[in-house]
């Protein structure tokens, strides 16, 4: 058996046909019949009834051979490695177990790569945000501090008839570096790296609420267990990447803002009350595929769907290994 699985596919339907055809010849020389030089109906019928026999012998025992490579065909046409890609079984595939095999371990090999190579991308855009962050607060941020501090002496010599301009400039510049500040927070999330996860998802939370005056009830189930640096960081953008899109897209009133265990899997969850896309009509944007990549990249799965009673909610769901938090933060 394991011989003929290792024979090429021509040989093996040419064995088929060879065996299918050689029974019936034999079946037509022991059988006890015979066939007149005038044939009579009755003859003809019986070769029709061999011949209709052979054939569907025949189509069967090729279709058994032929119908994972159908399975494979279609399997090809649909994969997308975005998606998670389900493996054909190569136990149930019969003679085309080595064109499944090798199906299979091209997948595994994709999907491989694709994840390095989405890894190095957003550990490269990582690097590129830390960079920038860093500009703004040695450079622009330092620069409208020395602004400030000049703009004050300047308020102090000034007559008071310029003093009222120069206490306006000076709230426009203080505004511009508080926002400079914010940007740079947002793009380095270094408050993770001092106070951990949960206080980190606060922090985006109150800046959600300053920004935009929507109302956010946060969620921090006891718990959670210690966290790699990664899965922290994804999902702190995951949380980041949803709560942008509530007040670039939503028009909600209230976001749920979550974290919590169930067994082994952290589950991240942002909802809200506003309008959320039509049914049938929800789209995978750069920002879905970007959570979901990032969700990929330590293990995870992404769900994002709509609501009963209007809204959007956004999951994350990500395996952890380790005791509970004895404290239930999950901060350092």
């Amino acid at each position: 058996m394991d011989r003929t699985l290792s024979l090429p596919l021509f040989w093996r339907v040419c064995l088929i046909n060879g065996a299918v055809f050689l029974v019936g010849t034999l079946v037509l020389l022991l059988a006890p019949v015979t066939v007149s030089a005038r044939p009579l109906w009755s003859e003809v019928l019986l070769v029709s009834a061999g011949l209709l026999v052979i054939f569907e012998v025949n189509g069967l025992l090729l279709r058994s051979v032929l119908r994972p490579l159908d399975r494979l065909v279609r399997a090809m046409t649909a994969i997308d490695l975005r998606r998670p890609v389900g493996r054909l079984d190569e136990a149930g595939s019969g003679a085309a177990r080595p064109l499944v095999g090798g199906f299979n371990a091209m997948v595994d090999r994709l999907e491989a790569e694709r994840r390095t190579s989405t890894a190095r991308a957003l550990q490269a855009q990582e690097d590129e945000r830390r960079r920038i962050a860093q500009e703004l607060h040695d450079e622009v941020g330092q620069s409208l501090t020395a602004v400030l501090l000049s703009l004050k002496h300047a308020q102090v010599a000034a007559p008071p008839a310029i003093a009222g301009d120069l206490e306006q400039a000076r709230e426009t510049t203080r505004r511009s570096l508080e926002e400079v500040r914010r940007i740079s927070q947002r793009l380095r999330p270094g408050v993770l790296d001092d106070l951990g996860l949960l206080n980190s998802l606060s922090s985006l939370a109150s800046d959600l609420v300053e920004r935009s005056g929507v109302t956010v009830r946060r969620g921090y189930l006891p718990g959670l267990p210690p966290l790699t640096p990664e899965v922290e960081l994804v999902v702190y953008r995951v949380a980041q990447e949803a709560l942008t899109n509530v007040v670039r897209h939503a028009d909600a009133r209230t976001v749920e803002l979550g974290v919590s265990r169930r067994g082994p899997v952290l589950e991240l969850r942002v909802a809200d009350d506003g309008r959320g896309p039509a049914a049938g009509s929800l789209t995978r944007g750069a920002g879905v595929q970007g959570m979901e990549e990032r969700a990929r990249m330590v293990g995870g799965r992404l769900h994002v769907g709509s609501l009963e009673g209007g809204g959007t909610e956004v999951r994350l769901e990500v395996p952890v290994d380790g005791p509970p938090d004895p404290v239930g933060t999950g901060a350092r």
